[in-house]
């Protein structure tokens, strides 16, 4: 087992979450391919995006259909923000792109849950790797991540 997934797994435990991580079918690096391997709806994948600012990084938990608004998530952050690249997400998540899970990353950053993700019963996200994936109730995942509900899609 990779040190991504049993590092997700602990905090998953850690945070009194009953998931487990599962491996999908296929690579599941979209939300789209992450939706149809889990048989739920896009909207029910969690994708973790990370931004850079002057102060590090901030993650966005957002419903797989949306996409998040720069100017509205800089104003969240209180600062201005850009795409992280691929090297610090993965210094910083200890995650490649296509595996960063919403939680057990090396070192936390402020996060803020879109609100659609509240509208479901269970959601999915990225388990570490670009294999695998675990469920969790959205209120659950919230908690889990000391992430803000917020709107910051356009």
């Amino acid at each position: 087992m990779s040190k991504s997934l049993v590092r997700v797994a602990a905090a998953l435990r850690a945070a009194g979450l009953d998931s487990v991580p599962v491996e999908a079918k296929g690579e599941i690096r979209t939300a789209e391919a992450a939706a149809a391997d889990a048989g739920v709806a896009v909207d029910q994948i969690v994708k973790s995006i990370l931004f850079q600012g002057s102060s590090g990084l901030f993650l966005f938990l957002t419903a797989g259909g949306n996409r998040v608004d720069l100017g509205k998530a800089a104003a969240l952050a209180g600062e201005a923000l850009s795409r992280a690249d691929v090297e610090v997400v993965r210094s910083v998540t200890g995650f490649a792109i296509g595996g960063v899970a919403p939680l057990g990353h090396l070192t936390p950053s402020p996060t803020f849950a879109d609100p659609r993700l509240l509208d479901f019963s269970e959601v999915w996200a990225a388990a570490g790797t670009p294999r695998h994936m675990f469920r969790a109730a959205p209120q659950d995942l919230v908690r889990a991540t000391g992430a803000t509900v917020a709107d910051f899609t356009g």
